[in-house]
């Protein structure tokens, strides 16, 4: 190993005395025989500092040569590697920012920072991506760079990212059937999208994700208009808290304070009621909605309602079996409400409205809507 190091220092001297001719010629004898050896970190290294000081020497296509054989060796110096993936030309720097596993995503995220969108495309094509990359890879990238990212199946996306690509689909039917085709988008953002996109859209996603659009149906509404549990009667209580709630509502005085005041009391009817009027939905939607396991649901209409967390979380106490839930979980389901946007939320809220029939709307149905056992629902 002395003697590569030697060998190494001798060649350095060299280069700094050499002609153009003999650079390009030492480059490649000097890459040969790194590629063919078994090196040290330290030795590895070394190798990277004479053929990043050759590389500095020679055009750019011999530059674009080296990139792609460094490309895909696993022991290429990281510090060659660096070197090459924030070269200006994108025919140097495309084959590194592609195929290179020497690449940590840290140097991913400062090269999508600095560089140009055609270093994003060839940074979105990678392999495998990280949340980390793909946050600010939807945020800086141009059309084409978030489609790409979009169809990466190897690409991992935060909640943010996903929103962030939701909000960018607005007007883009391609990113948005991208996005609504990948296997792992939340259902709660798979409902944001769907409720943005255009009919053409909307037609093919329900076509192509028959196991989300079964989802929605079966937590969120009854597209046919009728409930496939069963339900027991409803008590004369029941009547007694829709007048008050409808009177309530009629004089202007049903707000976030009353749900809240009404969620803490244990008051299922006078909420189911309140928040049906609130929303324009049918009371067995809200009352889904409560009593589901999934809350995906109720935080939507909570944020779209722009309840407060606090008033959020009294409406999840209220619909828990036994009105308990776990710190941790109760933790999560505060971080997801936190990242919910308000204005997707309410183009969600526009789409349950949209999706069923408004003479089910309590304000004007004269018959009482059915009630689900809280027990049977938990």
């Amino acid at each position: 190993m002395g003697e590569v190091k030697s060998f190494l220092r001798d060649l350095d001297e060299a280069v700094s005395r050499g002609t153009p001719e003999s650079r390009a010629r030492a480059l490649w004898h000097t890459t040969d025989l790194m590629v063919a050896g078994r090196y040290s970190e330290d030795e590895i290294w070394t190798f990277g500092e004479v053929i990043g000081r050759l590389a500095d020497e020679i055009e750019v296509t011999a530059r674009a040569q080296l990139a792609r054989r460094l490309a895909r060796f696993k022991d290429a110096p990281v510090n060659i590697i660096h070197k090459l993936a924030f070269d200006d030309s994108i025919e140097v720097a495309a084959p590194v920012l592609q195929e290179s596993g020497q690449l940590e995503p840290y140097a991913l995220v400062a090269n999508v920072c600095i560089k140009s969108q055609s270093h994003l495309l060839a940074i979105s094509k990678r392999e495998t991506l990280d949340e980390s990359v793909t946050d600010v890879l939807v945020t800086r990238g141009n059309q084409e760079v978030v489609n790409s990212v979009a169809t990466n199946k190897g690409a991992h996306f935060s909640d943010f990212g996903f929103l962030h690509m939701v909000q960018r689909a607005e007007g883009d039917a391609i990113l948005a059937e991208h996005l609504g085709l990948r296997q792992d988008i939340p259902r709660h953002v798979f409902q944001q999208l769907i409720a943005k996109a255009s009919d053409s859209v909307k037609r093919r996603l329900l076509d192509e994700r028959p196991d989300m659009v079964e989802h929605i149906r079966d937590t969120v509404i009854d597209v046919a208009g009728t409930l496939q549990s069963k339900f027991g009667p409803v008590s004369r209580s029941y009547f007694v808290a829709k007048r008050v709630v409808a009177t309530q509502h009629r004089q202007g005085n049903l707000n976030e304070t009353s749900i809240s005041v009404y969620a803490r009391s244990h008051k299922l009817d006078e909420v189911t009621i309140g928040l049906s009027l609130l929303c324009s939905l049918p009371p067995d939607v809200i009352e889904r909605a409560l009593l589901d396991n999934n809350r995906e649901t109720l935080l939507i209409l909570a944020k779209a309602l722009n309840f407060c967390w606090a008033t959020t979380m009294a409406l999840l106490f209220l619909g828990a079996k036994d009105h308990r839930i776990t710190a941790r979980e109760l933790h999560d389901l505060e971080r997801e409400y936190a990242r919910l946007n308000i204005e997707t939320s309410r183009s969600v809220l526009e789409f349950y409205q949209s999706r069923k029939n408004t003479d089910k709307h309590v304000e004007g149905a004269d018959s009482a809507p059915k009630r689900q056992d809280v027990r049977a629902a938990s």
